[in-house]
C-alpha cells in the first residue's frame, strides 16, 4: 500500500475522537457530557489540523525543502479549514437550541438570533465561524496565488479562533485564567495539528528525516505547557484531589490525565527510537506514516475527553 493510500486512515481520529466523547460520557452521566460534544470535538480536532498546516508551513518558510509543495498546502489547508468551519456552524446551532431548551428542530430564527446577539457564548461562536470562514477564503487565494501568499495571516486567525471560546470560560474570572486556558488550547492544538500536518504532506523518507526531529522538538514543548497549564486549571475548578473521583468533571479529567500520561510515555519512546532511526534514515516514509497515524489516533481521543470537559458539571 502506498504512502497516499495510507493517509486516508488519519480519517480513523474521528471514531477515535467520538471514543473519548464516549468514554466521558460513561465516566459523567447524567451531569453531561452534552450532545454537542461530538460535534465540538470534530471543530477543535479539524481546528487544530488547519493550524498544524499553517504552523508547518511557517516553520518551512525559510528552508530549502519545505514540508510540502505550496499548492499542496494550500489545498489541505482550506479544506480542513471548509470542514472547521461547517463544524463551528452546527455546533453554534446546537448550543443555540440548548439555551433554549428546545430540540434543533424546533429552533426558530428569532430564538436563534437572540442566542448570537444577547448571549456571551453566542456572540463568540459568530466570531469564531467568522474567523474559520476567512481562513477558508484566505486559503482560496493562497491556493491561486502559491508562491507569493504568506501563511503567517491564516496561522494567526485560526490561532486566535481556537483560543476565543476557552479564554472566555470559566477560568477568565481567575487571575491569569484566560492566558493559561489560552495556552492549554494552542499547545494542544500544536502537538496534535503539526504531527497530522507531517502524516498528511510529508512525500519521502528524506523529509521525515529532516522535519520529524523538528517537531520532536515543538512536541516535548507543547506536552510541557499542556500540563503545566492543565494542571493549574484543575486545581481551581476542583479544588481538592477526592474531586478528582467524587464528581463527574473530576472523573473526565482523571480520564484525560490517563490519556496524556499513556501519550507522553509513548513520545518518550518515540524520542529514543522512531525519531531517532528517521533522522538516520533507517525507516521507510511508510513506516513513519504508519506511527504518525497511529499517535494521530490516540491523542484524538484525549481530544474527545477535552471536548465533552467543556459541558461536563
Amino acid at each position: 500500500m502506498t504512502g497516499t493510500a495510507n493517509r486516508w486512515w488519519l480519517l480513523f481520529a474521528v471514531p477515535t475522537a467520538l471514543l473519548g466523547v464516549l468514554i466521558a460520557w460513561g465516566l459523567a452521566t447524567p451531569a453531561g457530557p452534552e450532545a454537542s460534544s461530538t460535534v465540538r470535538a470534530l471543530a477543535i480536532g479539524s481546528g487544530s489540523v488547519t493550524l498544524g498546516i499553517a504552523t508547518l508551513a511557517w516553520m518551512g518558510r525559510g528552508e530549502r525543502r519545505p514540508a510540502a509543495p505550496a499548492a499542496t498546502m494550500w489545498t489541505q489547508l482550506t479544506a480542513l479549514a471548509a470542514v472547521w468551519f461547517v463544524a463551528e456552524i452546527a455546533l453554534l446551532a446546537l448550543g443555540a437550541a440548548a439555551a433554549d431548551g428546545t430540540p434543533i428542530t424546533s429552533l426558530t430564527v428569532g430564538n436563534f438570533g437572540t442566542f448570537v446577539s444577547e448571549v456571551n457564548v453566542g456572540r463568540v461562536g459568530v466570531a469564531i465561524i467568522v474567523c474559520a470562514f476567512s481562513v477558508v477564503c484566505y486559503g482560496v487565494y493562497g491556493f491561486k496565488n502559491p508562491e507569493t501568499a504568506p501563511v503567517a495571516p491564516a496561522l494567526v486567525v485560526t490561532a486566535l479562533a481556537l483560543a476565543a471560546r476557552p479564554i472566555t470560560g470559566h477560568m477568565a474570572q481567575q487571575s491569569f485564567g484566560s492566558i493559561l486556558d489560552a495556552v492549554h488550547v494552542l499547545a494542544a492544538a500544536l502537538w496534535f495539528g503539526v504531527l497530522a500536518a507531517l502524516a498528511l504532506a510529508m512525500p519521502a523518507r528524506g523529509a521525515w528525516a529532516l522535519w520529524l526531529p523538528k517537531y520532536s522538538e515543538l512536541a516535548w514543548r507543547c506536552v510541557l505547557a499542556l500540563v503545566i497549564t492543565g494542571t493549574v486549571n484543575a486545581a481551581v475548578r476542583l479544588g481538592s484531589v477526592t474531586a478528582l473521583y467524587d464528581t463527574a468533571y473530576g472523573r473526565v479529567v482523571l480520564a484525560k490525565i490517563v490519556a496524556i500520561a499513556l501519550l507522553v510515555a509513548l513520545g518518550w519512546w518515540w524520542r529514543r527510537t522512531w525519531v531517532i532511526a528517521s533522522a538516520a534514515h533507517r525507516i521507510s516514509a511508510d513506516g513513519s506514516l504508519r506511527r504518525a497515524i497511529s499517535e494521530v489516533a490516540f491523542m484524538a481521543i484525549a481530544f474527545g475527553l477535552a471536548a465533552a470537559l467543556a459541558t461536563t458539571a
